[in-house]
């Protein structure tokens, strides 16, 4: 006997998962189902999309690129200098004396992690800067997909982790116009 009714309990909890399991599957269609009888009007819009191809974005792409190309061709001068110091040590490695050698072959390495030192100071550097223009240029996204919003009188607007949207929702290309209308042409954005 008690074995069936651990069977029969077994039974009625794994019911009431499923059950369970269907309510929250179809809470958040009720939600929308209920927000559309109550004449809520929702968009949907594409973030990724408006960081990659709002006039701003580019701008601060190529505002960094101007920042930190002085850098850069001083690194590539350095490497090239460092290649050619290299090469020019092994064609004389066999006219060098011991000490000498010792000299050349440890300015070599000194010039190596100087070179390295560079390198990783220069990503830091330009990670940093481009955190700061991402986080800037999201800023502003945010702000006009918000102002768009209240000027369409928008209730609701879904981002990101959207399986499906027709195109009477998605709102992109309207915030993306706003986007370029606002555009003064100034880098101010990462200044």
């Amino acid at each position: 006997m008690r074995k069936q009714e651990g069977w029969l309990g077994m039974k009625l909890r794994s019911s009431y998962l499923v059950m369970a399991f269907a309510v929250l599957a179809v809470a958040p269609m009720s939600v929308f189902a209920q927000a559309a009888a109550d004449g809520l009007t929702i968009g949907v819009v594409n973030v990724g999309r408006l960081l990659k191809e709002a006039p701003q974005a580019q701008d601060a792409r190529e505002a960094l690129e101007d920042e930190f190309a002085p850098r850069r061709r001083e690194i590539v001068a350095l490497q090239a200098e460092f290649e050619k110091k290299g090469a020019t040590m092994q064609k004389d490695l066999e006219v060098m004396g011991a000490e000498e050698r010792e000299n050349a072959q440890r300015d070599l390495r000194n010039d190596e992690r100087a070179i390295l030192r560079a390198q990783n100071e220069f990503r830091e550097d330009l990670d940093l800067r481009n955190n700061e223009a991402i986080g800037a240029i999201q800023q502003e996204v945010l702000r006009e997909i918000a102002a768009y919003g209240d000027s369409q009188g928008l209730d609701i607007i879904l981002a990101d982790g959207i399986v499906y949207a027709s195109d009477k929702v998605d709102i992109t290309e309207a915030v993306l116009a706003r986007l370029r209308g606002s555009y003064k042409g100034s880098r101010s954005v990462i200044e």
